[in-house]
């Protein structure tokens, strides 16, 4: 059984970029999943159920706003990575 869709809440219009293959500080998703994570662990769920009912229930609330600006912050992002040839850069959106 999958994950319900991502409620996005706001109007978005994505330009589509080139994606550089090993880059997880320009992946939006790798921030997505910390944000549920921690919002996961804030619950302290107690079994394999509850983190199961406590992960859908999060993952349905989050804003799709939320992801909308990491989407946006990408082009910031990238400029940073180039900037530091291709190392690691301090996480901003």
């Amino acid at each position: 059984k999958g994950m319900p869709p991502l409620n996005l809440n706001c109007q978005i219009s994505l330009n589509v970029l080139e994606w550089p293959s090993q880059s997880p500080d320009l992946n939006p998703i790798k921030h997505v999943w910390r944000d549920l994570k921690t919002a996961v662990q804030l619950c302290s769920p107690s079994n394999l159920t509850e983190l199961e009912r406590i992960f859908k229930e999060k993952w349905e609330k989050l804003p799709g706003c939320r992801c909308a600006k990491l989407v946006e912050s990408y082009p910031r992002r990238l400029d940073a990575v180039i900037a530091a040839k291709g190392a690691s850069i301090k996480y901003c959106v």
